[in-house]
């Protein structure tokens, strides 16, 4: 009885943390270059499952299997996975086709991004929509004097046909485990690409967040039920529990 309490309070406190996780995602479906985080479900507290019986002065146990006490939401991840490119005709707006990061340089250190939705600020200097600069290939904030931006394929910006810069670009061979979700749209890893892929920069296009709306709209319903159903199994239970006590109160 105990331990189907167990279980349904587990499926119920998964079913939230689920919750908040999908909901997060939907909330960034319009945002630029959002990676979307994904969970699953995972068994909780697996125990030892026994049979133990007597025959006069012996005693023998036979050990059933594993037996757990309900679920656990496992250790969320990103979906690196890259999402549509969508054409905006900003000059400012920078994608990147296949593997690779854009630098930028925040408060707590330098980050990588999908995001290019950059802007000049007043000081010409690129930057992203938080204020945040862009970095070049040496790590310095990239000045753009007034005048037309162009962007090749490999990064290299140029101003009225000038070249001024080029766009700092981090690559990793495995960037589920060598990058860690800071906020927003932000990673930390290491301080030098570790693949040598070269991504292809496109100007006046933005990278889609690679969501799915109507999945995770299915997503959440099935959630949703799940924790209703799980929230039933703990009134029941606890109506179980309860004449159960009862009754043991009566016979003493």
């Amino acid at each position: 009885m105990i331990k189907g309490l167990y279980s349904a309070v587990s499926a119920m406190v998964m079913n939230a943390a689920r919750q908040q996780v999908l909901s997060h995602n939907i909330s960034n479906l319009q945002t630029a270059g959002f990676k979307q985080i994904l969970t699953t479900a995972e068994g909780f507290m697996q125990n030892q499952a026994a049979y133990t019986s007597e025959n006069g002065l012996n005693r023998s146990v036979d050990y059933l299997g594993t037996m757990g006490l309900g679920s656990q939401i496992s250790p969320e991840y990103i979906d690196f996975q890259q999402g549509a490119l969508q054409d905006t005709g900003n000059p400012l707006d920078f994608a990147l086709e296949g593997n690779g990061f854009f630098t930028v340089k925040t408060p707590d250190g330098n980050r990588y991004t999908r995001d290019g939705r950059f802007l000049r600020d007043a000081e010409n200097t690129l930057v992203t929509i938080e204020g945040y600069q862009v970095l070049d290939d040496a790590g310095q904030p990239i000045e753009l004097p007034d005048g037309e931006v162009s962007v090749a394929a490999d990064g290299a910006i140029s101003v009225n046909g000038t070249a001024v810069a080029a766009l700092g670009i981090g690559v990793f061979t495995d960037p589920e485990t060598e990058l860690q979700h800071t906020e927003g749209n932000l990673f930390t890893g290491p301080t030098a690409s570790t693949s040598e892929e070269v991504p292809q920069v496109v100007q006046g296009y933005l990278e889609a967040s690679n969501a799915n709306p109507s999945q995770l709209m299915t997503q959440l319903v099935e959630v949703a039920r799940s924790y209703e159903a799980a929230q039933k199994l703990v009134q029941n239970q606890d109506e179980l529990l309860g004449k159960t006590i009862a009754s043991l109160g009566r016979i003493g």
